[in-house]
């Protein structure tokens, strides 16, 4: 066992990893309209720009566990931690779209190395008694990881630092990941709890890999395309290589994801939640971004500024409210906080559709904050829920999974919504931009309420809180 102050260093670097994948997931959605006129391309390719990064990682990162058991977690956490540094420049210093989503696309395969090591990583440096406190910031810092990312994209377009523009959200990452680099030579452990008997089986990650591909093109491109047969194609084989996964996967010796996971009521139902919230949430702050960019004409920094009481409730929430009304009210906070989304949604749609292009920051204040509060409110519990029945073995595999899902809700979210609100745009004008973004805040408010739904079927509380 590692020294307490080289265990905690453990964790600073593990958290700085987590903060950069997080942000970078998100900081594109508000550059995405300055990406565009300056690199040029259509709708399809500001979605691809958020996408490739998210699906990327979500693929990559389901089969990266095993992979650290036979090559070393701390040799793929600094290969992870260089490649999404060196891919960061590669995007900052993008001269085309088809560059930038290559670059993103890698980033993401190079996070996806990187996410699952870490955890791992923190695994062995704290004892048993300590891991569930190690545990307890990646809640929080998750949450408001991803509602300041677009916050601090706002920021440094408006800035334009060196004239560097959009690219300054990408480079920004480069200092960090360096620090990161150093600092993890140094601390992290040379024993990362391998396991000389693990296995991989090709055969599982071909099956997931291809029925995730080949579900989230045509989701993409079809709207553009005028949904051809070859879409429809897709989506059929995506469900028949992700029954052939289900049936691989119980017939081999090295499972892809670990079997007794799934025999767990709470792992299996927070999952969902965790996919339709996420989902959701993705959607949300691209349309929100794109109804003020490009339907009101607002910039990128003023943009941003209008998300503050968003995050501020956000922030408000986690640190002041999810855990303590998690503890003291088990599921049903999950519940309040769902509640709380769907309200601060269906305020934003009135808001929208009452004010229409007299909307000003004051009027969207309070449907930002009620959607952000809300958020907050399920962020730290939810990661209780879905971990709190896993054994030690179990922890970090399942905290992997949590984040592979989460991030290709998240692709999903902004492929399918994202498709939803240029389908129905039509003829740019600030009008149909309002339409379609009170279209989306509809559906990710129906979304969220179906979530809520399936809230009902995890047990009260989680497994270690108290009774």
């Amino acid at each position: 066992m590692a020294p307490p102050r080289a265990a905690w260093l453990v964790l600073v670097v593990v958290l700085l990893g987590e903060i950069m994948d997080l942000v970078d997931s998100s900081v594109a959605n508000l550059a995405g309209p300055s990406i565009r006129a300056d690199l040029g391309g259509g709708p399809t390719t500001l979605q691809w720009t958020l996408s490739a990064y998210t699906a990327a990682f979500a693929l990559g990162l389901v089969t990266s566990g095993r992979l650290g058991d036979l090559l070393g977690r701390r040799r793929l956490f600094l290969i992870g931690m260089a490649g999404f540094t060196l891919t960061s420049l590669a995007c900052g210093l993008a001269p085309g779209p088809a560059f930038l989503i290559v670059a993103r696309l890698l980033q993401g395969l190079f996070g996806s190395v990187l996410i699952p090591q870490g955890m791992t990583l923190v695994k062995v440096v704290f004892p048993p008694a300590l891991l569930r406190k190690a545990l307890l910031p990646f809640g929080p810092i998750m949450g408001l990881a991803t509602v300041g990312g677009p916050i601090l994209a706002g920021w440094l377009l408006h800035l334009d630092l060196f004239g560097s523009q959009w690219r300054s959200i990408f480079l920004i990452n480069v200092p960090f990941g360096v620090l990161a680099l150093l600092l993890g030579h140094r601390v992290l452990p040379r024993n990362g709890g391998e396991d000389p008997d693990a296995g991989l089986d090709p055969t599982g990650v071909g099956l997931l890999t291809a029925g995730s591909a080949l579900l989230i093109v045509p989701l993409i491109q079809g709207r553009e395309l005028g949904w051809p047969a070859w879409t429809y194609a897709m989506l059929a084989a995506s469900a028949v290589m992700f029954a052939l996964f289900v049936a691989s996967e119980r017939r081999t010796r090295h499972p892809v994801i670990a079997p007794s996971l799934f025999r767990k009521r709470s792992f299996v139902v927070g999952l969902l939640v965790v996919a339709g919230f996420h989902g959701a949430l993705s959607a949300f702050v691209l349309v929100v971004n794109l109804l003020l960019q490009l339907g009101m004409g607002w910039t990128p920094l003023r943009t941003g500024l209008t998300l503050i009481p968003w995050a501020l409730g956000t922030t408000v929430a986690v640190l002041f409210g999810g855990g303590a009304l998690a503890r003291r009210l088990g599921r049903a906070a999950l519940r309040i906080g769902l509640s709380v989304a769907v309200l601060g949604l269906l305020a934003l749609w009135w808001s929208t559709h009452h004010w229409g292009t007299a909307l000003t920051v004051g009027k969207l204040t309070p449907s930002l904050f009620l959607t952000g509060f809300g958020a907050g409110l399920v962020f730290v519990p939810l990661v209780d829920f879905i971990l709190g029945d896993a054994t030690a073995e179990e922890v970090g595999t399942g905290a992997g999974l949590l984040n592979a899902v989460q991030q290709f809700a998240s692709a999903i979210g902004v492929a399918a919504l994202g498709t939803a609100f240029f389908a129905g745009l039509g003829t740019p004008s600030p009008h149909a931009y309002f339409a379609a973004a009170q279209r989306v805040f509809g559906l990710c408010a129906g979304l969220y309420f179906l979530t809520l739904l399936l809230v009902g079927f995890l047990p009260r509380r989680a497994a270690h809180a108290p009774h």
